[in-house]
């Protein structure tokens, strides 16, 4: 529950508890605290078992986290052995390599024509005049 708390916040916790409650009251309140999660976590685990329970013996072994759309993609990805096949004979690195080869190949053959002078234009001819005005 609380895997991604440091040790600068949870110092910055307990100074604001002192802070705000006192160090008399700190010890009761967090008495208090610990006491209201654990009647939550129990409660949780008791609607869990409920929803088992009603759903029946198909799904005993149905996860909650399994409804988190993340989990879930993860989960259908791994067990679909088409998929898995699909994945085992696609190999992007090797893919992208040929794509990156042909790139510079082609950069390769195009730059001799890149590197050539441009032909000088041929001298023009200018009068002084408009031959249209004229």
């Amino acid at each position: 529950m609380f895997n991604d708390i440091g040790a600068l916040e949870l110092v910055t916790i307990v100074v604001l508890g002192i802070l705000i409650f006192g160090p008399d009251k700190l010890p009761k309140v967090v008495q208090d605290v610990s006491g209201v999660i654990r009647k939550i976590r129990a409660f949780s685990d008791s609607a869990k078992q409920d929803i088992r329970s009603e759903l029946g013996p198909e799904f005993k072994d149905f996860e909650f986290e399994d409804l988190n759309p993340k989990t879930f993609i993860r989960k259908q990805l791994a067990e679909n052995e088409d998929l898995q096949d699909i994945r085992s004979s696609f190999d992007l690195r090797k893919e992208l390599n040929e794509v990156t080869d042909a790139v510079n190949s082609r950069e390769t053959e195009a730059a001799p024509d890149l590197l050539k002078k441009p032909a000088a234009p041929a001298a023009e001819r200018r009068t002084w005049s408009d031959a249209d005005a004229t």
